[in-house]
């Protein structure tokens, strides 16, 4: 290497400065005056007649002015060649200062927050030792103003009886004769009233003022307040895998795992990285599709493709592509290993057929799901439609779909993100539209009735609507995730009180119990919250963790006849049951796609007879359990499969509906119960 150029992977900020020959006429070094004509390429130098006349002949010899030509058109081929870098270096030095003026922004606007945080804090503690201050006042007041009275009662009797005694005693002094007999019958009688007098000789208070500041817990919130959150992620180091890189198939859910790097390579194991998915298809329009964070690094893409065709997979953090991306996808009707089997010869297919399952892994993305057709059979159940009973041959997809309702938009009846389900006694179905910011309300038969919500962060507004649930009064029950609190509505969707706030991380999913109390599923606590109406906290159990009382991002509760709570554990892949204390009844459910399997389950609800009806996300499907957490069968909804589902029900009218988010409507399916 030359000792004049750099490494391309040099970081030094030392510049080396080349210096220009001087022009002029080529003279011999050697010969004074005279001009140099040859150049030779073994010894590097310039050579006049006389020295090549000296120089060894073996030497190869070239003319000078050839040397220099070709040295100038190697010149120039250098300066085109470091011209055409200048504005890829310019275009990188505008985007990295731009990165940089951004994060100068972003430290002052936390900077801010801050700021406008503690001082609204420390107004609140103002406000709070200010009341606490009156309080005190106050009581000590009321209790003052009544042993003050009694104080001034028993210093007037005990003068005016003092000042008899002083008579009396006068009186006894003197000779006794019948002119003062008069007198000292006036006495006796003062004396006997004054003895006779009711006076309050026992204490009409208390001296009690006590304080009790609890700030213990304070102090640990306090040394807790706050998080920066960050990553080392850059694009250019990051990589993804998965299937789903290259081809799915039409309807079912593909899934590719993203793994964040830092600048050296190495993999970060933290989350929060700001990642952005697309998947484009030939006309320009953008499919839906959902990230999940796996908080250790690592990212999972999956999404759906209603068509077959090549299609563009767009992978971005910070808004830069990572690496390989965009990828291009192949999206097919089947499997190109499959053969499809004649309709004649086989029983309708689960939704989750063909479905590539969201591991995580790409060893996990490229098995192909199988039908519930395929595995071991669930117990049967005489006249029942949980199972996948025998078809007539010329309808072979026939399944239990009822009817759906809704598209992708933002009017009545249409939903963009719909997650939580409920439904009311009176035959009404409630929908939380999350990224609509409201509620709908159907009947039983899916009429659009009502929608109420207005979209904020101020108490009676929603910011994002996730879980929902009736309570016996006819009172709406909405978890706002964003806003971090409960809102309670009337039935007619008059905003009435909030609950949690404050204590609430992030709720999910809300339920009810026997007693009335509000069950409350905050997902980022990893907590479930058992309220009163009022707001009052009546417990909470659960923490982050893999343990059987842990939750990793917990979605949705019901509750059976026993008053037990049921949560979805979504990211440990199962179900868990616990008593109103928090002590745990039992737990089923692992991470797969057999029967009483799960990948990442999220609603849940419970029939008369105590089944467990779970919507299954990544598998796409809904399964049935026996109240001890047998697996019995599955809701057949292979003619219209689903993708994503979340929030899960069950109407007055006995049948199951649930929130189809990936299709952007719901399904109400039969259900013989």
């Amino acid at each position: 290497m030359d000792p004049q150029q750099h490494s391309p992977d040099s970081s030094s900020e030392e510049c080396t400065v080349l210096e220009v020959p001087p022009t002029g006429r080529n003279d011999c070094p050697q010969h004074a005056g005279k001009v140099a004509e040859v150049y030779c390429s073994s010894c590097e130098c310039v050579m006049c007649e006389e020295c090549v006349q000296q120089h060894d002949q073996q030497h190869p010899q070239q003319p000078l002015l050839q040397i220099l030509q070709q040295q100038r058109s190697i010149l120039q081929e250098a300066q085109g060649a470091a011209h055409s870098r200048l504005p890829e270096i310019s275009d990188a030095l505008s985007f990295v200062r731009e990165i940089l003026q951004q994060l100068t922004n972003q430290r002052a606007s936390i900077e801010e927050d801050i700021q406008s945080s503690f001082e609204d804090l420390h107004k609140q503690l103002d406000v709070r030792k200010s009341v606490l201050l009156m309080e005190l006042e106050v009581t000590y007041g009321l209790k003052q103003k009544v042993l003050q009275a009694q104080v001034e009662s028993l210093v007037r009797g005990e003068g005016d009886l003092s000042a008899s005694l002083s008579q009396v005693e006068e009186a006894l002094a003197e000779e006794a004769c019948a002119a003062g007999m008069q007198a000292e019958q006036q006495l006796q009688q003062r004396l006997g009233d004054l003895a006779g007098l009711r006076l309050n000789c026992q204490p009409q208070e208390n001296d009690q003022l006590d304080l009790i500041l609890e700030t213990d817990g304070l102090r640990k919130s306090i040394h807790n307040l706050g998080t920066i959150v960050t990553t080392s992620a850059v694009a250019s180091q990051s990589e993804a895998m998965g299937a789903g890189l290259e081809q799915c198939i039409v309807g079912h859910p593909a899934s590719v795992t993203i793994v964040t790097r830092d600048k050296s390579g190495g993999a970060c194991k933290s989350g929060n990285a700001i990642l952005s998915a697309e998947v484009f298809t030939p006309d320009g329009s953008i499919v839906d599709g959902e990230i999940l964070d796996h908080k250790n690094g690592t990212y999972e893409f999956v999404y759906t493709v209603p068509k077959e065709g090549d299609f563009s997979l767009a992978l971005r953090l910070y808004d830069q592509h990572i690496k390989g991306s965009p990828f291009k996808l192949t999206v097919n009707k089947f499997l190109e290993t499959e053969v499809e089997v004649s309709p004649s010869t086989t029983t309708a297919t689960n939704s989750a057929a063909y479905a590539t399952p969201s591991t995580g892994s790409s060893e996990g993305a490229k098995r192909r799901g199988k039908s519930p057709g395929q595995k071991k059979k669930g117990s049967k159940r005489a006249s029942s439609a949980l199972g996948t009973p025998r078809r007539k041959t010329q309808n072979p997809i026939e399944d239990d779909l009822m009817f759906r309702i809704g598209t992708k938009g933002r009017n009545k009846g249409e939903f963009t993100n719909l997650q939580g389900v409920a439904a009311s006694s009176s035959g009404r179905i409630l929908i939380a539209d999350s990224n609509n910011q409201c509620v709908q309300i159907f009947s039983n038969e899916g009429d659009f009735k009502s929608r109420f919500g207005v979209r904020g962060r101020s108490p009676g507004q929603l910011q994002r609507p996730t879980g929902v649930a009736v309570h016996p009064t006819g009172d709406i029950i909405i978890a706002d995730y964003d806003n971090k609190w409960v809102s309670i509505f009337s039935s007619e969707g008059k905003y009435k009180t909030k609950l949690g706030s404050g204590r609430l991380m992030g709720p999910k999913g809300v339920s009810v119990d026997q007693e009335g109390h509000v069950i409350v599923v905050d997902n980022k606590a990893c907590t479930v919250f058992i309220f009163q109406l009022t707001g009052k906290l009546v417990s909470k159990f659960g923490s982050r963790g893999n343990g059987d009382k842990q939750f990793a991002g917990p979605h949705f509760a019901a509750v059976n006849k026993n008053n037990e709570i049921i949560v979805t554990d979504f990211h440990n892949h199962s179900v868990k049951v616990f008593t109103p204390e928090g002590e745990l009844v039992m737990k089923f459910g692992s991470n797969g796609e057999g029967n009483g399997q799960f990948n990442a389950p999220t609603g849940v609800a419970v029939d008369v007879n105590g089944n467990i009806i779970v919507a299954d996300w990544g598998n796409s499907r809904i399964q049935v359990f026996d109240g001890s957490g047998s697996f019995l069968s599955y809701i057949n909804t292979s003619a219209d499969p689903l993708y994503g589902p979340q929030g899960l029900a069950l109407t007055s009218d006995g049948h199951v509906v649930v929130a189809d988010s990936g299709n952007h409507c719901f399904k109400v399916y039969r259900y013989l119960q």
